[in-house]
């Protein structure tokens, strides 16, 4: 039981001794005292007044001297108007400590068979170029939503819809058809989704220049764009594959092959994964039936042009396409088609999409649909929406100019923490190998904690310098703070120290280490937060604070220098509980955390 818990508790106690009334647990509240008064913990006693009748002093001041008298945990309160500030006895943060020690996966709730099954969408990647800067930020909302929520003791499914169909995957492959040579991921050493994406923006360029020789006939542009060779062959290779034609679907696949070797390549490198993924060219025909079933039970109508719609205006929406007039799926459809795959492969009973807020009104009215059409969870889907990310202008501009390559802002990253370190003296004694290593950590912490740290609904500047930077709040400032605390043990250790598996609970901590016993007693509420706000932020900023917190008790407190065994085995445990937490926060953000650095 937490401190917090057992002074409510206790306070219920004293209401049903005083006033002869018996309130619900909810009703009083514990929160932390102002700095500027005065304890530890506040109650606000306002509440109590309509069964004390008496002032807010009065009230407080009968409170505070039950809870003197009858809890073993208070040694000392005051009251300012309607609040009383409670001091906790140094024994008990001692004995909360301990608690803490004990608790091996302290903060987190494991999972049982009966937990809700949550599913998560993020990536959603097309297979004609290579992962971008956006998609860096969905795939480290999802990963750490994912594990946020495990925390929470949810079954989680993580899942990926891949779009690989269309006019857009057409156009690569045609390029590649025309200008590649038979060029391969193996000839040219390039990773495949870097090597289709380089067709893609082939294809452009021509299809350009085409349309651009029309309009120089005279043709309007619009026109132009339409009779452009290029195009008007990618169309006809898309037919092709609408139709099943053997040749088309070898080269298609073959390509989608190179590319997912090379997403997988990136998705290794940003420590994601997935457990299932679905592809569009497999879901958009389920939508398909599962549209012309709603056509039947007169869920949606049939227009005079052979095109089937919802009509969502008593929904408060408008009327939404779900089959084009030839018969050919929109995203919604697929959407659907997907929706039902899952349904059929998990009994899920929540599904959070993670895409960008420009989708916002797509997933109102999927909502709607997938209600309407029977999902149980339907209605409740939660759109997991966030706002763009980019970087300074002229920072890191991708090989197209146009994009953030994921990979190649990985790279930077690494280069960059490699550099930092060396010009701080960071590495120290290391080897070369646990240099890069150390590098590799340090520098995809800082992109991850960076932006994990903002508010996901938020539009943010990705900023490589200010992300690398060991001090302030960023990922190295907080991984150098682990490795800071995991020094400290290793020195202890080799000095013959043994950090106790159960401290004592006899000492008295001072007031900087009460307030850094408090800092860790608040990651199960931070974790639970995030988990009901869906918000990673929550867990970013709440390691930041207990990095801060310890570093303001380090710089004032030695711990192998500590004047006696007890003060030193005591700031043993404390230190290494902070490095526990500090790892766990992290690991639910996706970071590691090194040994050394």
């Amino acid at each position: 039981m937490t401190i917090e818990e057992q002074i409510i508790e206790t306070a219920l106690k004293a209401v049903s001794s005083l006033y002869g009334t018996e309130l619900p647990a909810g009703t009083l509240q514990v929160q932390k005292t102002r700095p500027d008064y005065e304890g530890h913990l506040t109650i606000v006693v306002f509440p109590l007044l309509k069964i004390s009748r008496k002032s807010p002093e009065a009230t407080a001041e009968e409170l505070g001297s039950y809870l003197l008298r009858e809890s073993k945990i208070v040694s000392a309160y005051n009251v300012v108007k309607g609040f009383l500030n409670l001091s906790i006895a140094p024994e008990a943060w001692a004995v909360l400590l301990a608690d803490i020690n004990s608790d091996r996966q302290f903060g987190t709730t494991a999972a049982t068979e009966n937990s809700p099954l949550v599913m998560i969408e993020y990536s959603s990647p097309n297979t004609n170029k290579p992962l971008h800067l956006g998609h860096v930020r969905n795939n480290l909302l999802g990963w750490s939503l994912a594990k946020i929520l495990a925390a929470n003791g949810n079954r989680v499914v993580k899942t990926n819809i891949v779009n690989d169909r269309g006019i857009h995957i057409c156009k690569s492959m045609l390029a590649w058809l025309k200008f590649g040579n038979g060029e391969t991921p193996e000839s040219s050493g390039k990773k495949g989704d870097h090597l289709i994406g380089d067709y893609y923006v082939a294809f452009d360029k021509h299809y350009r220049e085409e349309v651009a020789a029309l309009v120089a006939k005279g043709m309007d542009e619009e026109t132009a764009k339409a009779e452009a060779p290029l195009m008007k062959e990618a169309r006809a290779m898309l037919v092709k594959w609408e139709h099943g034609d053997e040749e088309v679907r070898r080269l298609w696949a073959k390509m989608n092959e190179w590319v997912y070797a090379g997403f997988d390549e990136t998705y290794r490198m940003l420590g994601v994964s997935f457990d299932k993924i679905y592809y569009e060219s497999e879901t958009y025909l389920e939508g398909r039936e599962k549209v012309i079933e709603g056509l039947q039970k007169g869920l949606f109508y049939r227009r005079d042009d052979g095109s089937v719609w919802a009509d969502l205006r008593s929904d408060g929406l408008d009327e939404k396409l779900l089959l084009r007039s030839d018969g050919t799926s929109v995203y919604m459809t697929q959407d659907i088609g997907t929706a039902k795959l899952r349904y059929e492969d998990y009994p899920i009973d929540k599904m959070i999409y993670v895409v960008g807020n420009e989708q916002n009104y797509h997933f109102q009215v999927l909502a709607i649909l997938l209600d309407k059409l029977g999902f149980k969870w339907g209605k409740t889907l939660t759109h997991f929406s966030y706002g763009m990310v980019e970087l300074p202008a002229g920072r890191m501009k991708s090989r197209e100019g146009t994009v953030v390559d994921a990979d190649e802002l990985m790279a930077e990253m690494i280069r960059r923490a490699r550099e930092t370190a060396d010009e701080t003296g960071k590495f120290g004694d290391m080897s070369e190998g646990e240099k890069q290593e150390v590098a590799r950590v340090v520098g995809l912490g800082a992109l991850k904690y960076f932006i994990l740290k903002v508010d996901a609904r938020k539009n943010m500047l990705f900023n490589p310098e200010e992300s690398i930077d060991f001090n302030g709040n960023t990922g190295p400032f907080i991984q150098y703070t682990h490795a800071r605390i995991r020094s400290i043990l290793r020195k202890a250790a080799a000095a013959g120290i043994t950090v106790p598996d159960t401290p004592g609970t006899t000492y008295q901590p001072n007031e900087k280490e009460i307030e850094l016993i408090r800092k860790i007693s608040e990651y199960p509420a931070a974790v639970a937060q995030a988990g009901k706000d869906y918000s990673p932020s929550v867990i970013a900023n709440y390691a930041y604070d207990l990095t801060k917190t310890f570093n303001q008790f380090y710089h004032d407190y030695s711990v192998l220098n500590a004047a006696g065994d007890d003060e030193k085995t005591f700031r043993l445990v404390l230190a290494e509980n902070v490095g526990k937490t500090i790892k766990s926060a992290m690991d639910l953000l996706g970071i590691e955390v090194p040994e050394r650095m």
